[in-house]
């Protein structure tokens, strides 16, 4: 289960992240409100996790999944970069999650 908590956490992640794009420096109503739940879910399921998983390999799983879906997400929504260079150091971070998990006690 905590193992879930931390892939929906990571989901949330990416949901505030992009989130804050929308907000217009918190000036619209709707995306601020999804952008603060989507950051109280997101802390909220990672501390949860917490109960079972090692920090150090949640907090990195957690802000990885982060960091891969608002690239991709950068790239899909708001015509960002996607060049060879970005996508290697995009796969590094997946390859360093999928270990993590490897190694990981739960």
């Amino acid at each position: 289960m905590a193992w879930l908590y931390l892939f929906a956490a990571g989901i949330f992640e990416i949901g505030w992240a992009v989130g804050l794009k929308y907000t217009a420096g918190f000036t619209k109503i709707i995306p601020t409100a999804w952008t603060l739940f989507s950051m109280a879910a997101s802390v909220a399921l990672l501390g949860l996790s917490l109960k079972a998983l090692p920090l150090g390999t949640a907090y990195a799983i957690w802000t990885g999944i982060g960091t891969i879906g608002t690239v991709a997400l950068g790239i899909a929504l708001f015509g960002e970069s996607a060049n060879l260079v970005r996508i290697g150091c995009i796969a590094l971070i997946l390859t360093g999650i999928i270990g993590l998990k490897a190694v990981s006690p739960e």
